[in-house]
């Protein structure tokens, strides 16, 4: 049976590198890498090349904009460590695609489609660290949009926590495991 672990932090936090760091370690120096990103502009195209600088050839890429589990499960029949990164522009994707506001269907949807994504880590005899962004720290957006995104995200990183052997929120390149830090009471 597979484990999950989920790494959240903000922007720049140190979230990803410590997370490949992890996915190393547990891999005996080798992983699986699941990229949710799609590059529609320049911008994103040097983020993928700045993540993809960090990796050398120790790592498989499985591209995954939509379907991840589908991907989880293929690298779960090679690798010990599976490096999902990231949630959030996965949850991007999912919005953009389905292109609605209709609160309840993506809902629904999000919770089954973020679902899939544990049932596969579980399914797996792998551990399965889950990257994704604390969005919700910040001021209320100001458009419909922006809101459904970080509710939505939200909502992914309480399903993946709720499922999640280990929880580290990264803050200046150092992480704390905030699940064992919840469970002291």
């Amino acid at each position: 049976m597979g484990k999950i672990i989920l790494v959240t932090g903000g922007a720049r936090s140190g979230k990803s590198a410590f997370a490949e760091r992890l996915a190393l370690k547990i891999g005996n120096g080798r992983a699986a890498y699941v990229a949710t990103a799609q590059i529609f502009d320049d911008e994103m195209n040097f983020r993928v090349k700045l993540h993809r600088s960090r990796r050398g050839d120790n790592w498989t890429t499985f591209e995954a904009p939509f379907d991840a589990e589908e991907k989880i499960c293929a690298a779960g029949k090679d690798f010990d460590a599976i490096l999902f990164d990231c949630v959030t522009l996965y949850v991007s994707n999912f919005l953009c695609k389905a292109n609605t506001d209709d609160e309840k269907f993506l809902y629904d949807n999000l919770r089954g489609l973020i679902g899939k994504l544990i049932d596969a880590a579980l399914a797996v005899d792998a551990v399965t660290i889950f990257v994704t962004n604390e969005v919700g720290a910040g001021i209320v957006p100001e458009n419909k949009l922006a809101r459904h995104f970080r509710d939505l995200a939200g909502l992914a990183n309480q399903l993946l926590a709720a499922h999640a052997d280990k929880v580290f929120l990264t803050v200046a390149g150092l992480a704390v495991d905030v699940k064992k830090l919840a469970e002291v009471d």
